[in-house]
């Protein structure tokens, strides 16, 4: 299957822009014959801790992005902040072309370093989901440097997605943390990244594909655009080829690590 990441230049806290540009590249990508597309975290508002802004009660960025889906007839996920009495939750949601829901994720690990702990809650469970007979897992952003979640995925998912708005100062930490939890896990790995500017930031993309032995198979940096992936048996192959996943001792894990 043909999956997209959409490097997207986010607006910062400017929703409605960047739902109207999210349109315009989901519409590319289907035209492209992509069967799915991958925005980056909170993908229309930027990586906000204005709650009272950037925070929904009532779906309204699910129901706009099942209206672009079912006009253009591709699958999406996308991130976006769901109020919790007086906090946020990170949410990452997939919908399929009808505008079903298949997986709603809130991120795991809220980001202590810049303060995203104060104001969001954190999420308490894994997602993974099935389209197209390709199973992901989905992952947001500080995730990346928790390599247990990964593992706690990988047996079911071949293909784990990693959105994000990951600065540009830390970026050689993105690159290598994407392809270290390819090779651990023998699985694709997806990083979507923002790209421009967001307040103090700057943000360069990077987005890329890594295949399951830990090699960039597509990467763009520093524009925005779409990087399209086709997404293969690779996985299976690979973890048939050379079976080091049959030597995890997860019971011994446990033990001590509990």
């Amino acid at each position: 299957m043909k999956a997209a990441l959409c490097q997207f230049r986010i607006a910062y806290e400017e929703k409605e822009w960047n739902l109207q540009r999210a349109a315009q590249m989901i519409a590319a990508a289907a035209e492209a014959q992509a069967k799915i597309i991958f925005f980056p975290e909170m993908s229309f508002t930027g990586f906000s801790m204005q709650v009272s802004v950037t925070g929904e009660s009532d779906g309204e960025t699910v129901r706009r992005m099942q209206q672009y889906v079912q006009t253009y007839g591709i699958a999406a996920g996308f991130g976006w902040v769901k109020k919790n009495a007086d906090k946020g939750e990170n949410h990452y949601t997939v919908l399929d072309e009808t505008g079903a829901v298949l997986a709603d994720y809130v991120k795991l690990h809220p980001f202590s370093f810049s303060g995203e702990d104060q104001f969001f809650v954190p999420g308490s469970q894994t997602a993974v989901f099935t389209y197209s007979g390709v199973t992901f897992g989905l992952f947001i952003c500080y995730d990346l440097r928790f390599p247990e979640i990964f593992r706690a995925v990988s047996d079911a998912a071949e293909v784990l997605v990693v959105a994000a708005n990951w600065p540009e100062r830390r970026i050689a930490h993105w690159n290598k943390l994407l392809e270290a939890r390819a090779i651990e896990n023998q699985s694709w790995v997806l990083g979507v990244n923002c790209v421009g500017e967001q307040q103090t930031l700057h943000y360069n993309g990077s987005s890329r594909a890594v295949t399951p032995e830990g090699e960039t198979a597509e990467c763009l940096l520093d524009r925005e655009g779409i990087l399209f992936c086709e997404i293969g048996e690779e996985a299976a192959r690979f973890r048939r080829s050379f079976p080091a996943l049959q030597d995890r001792r997860n019971a011994l894990y446990q033990k001590l690590l509990g």
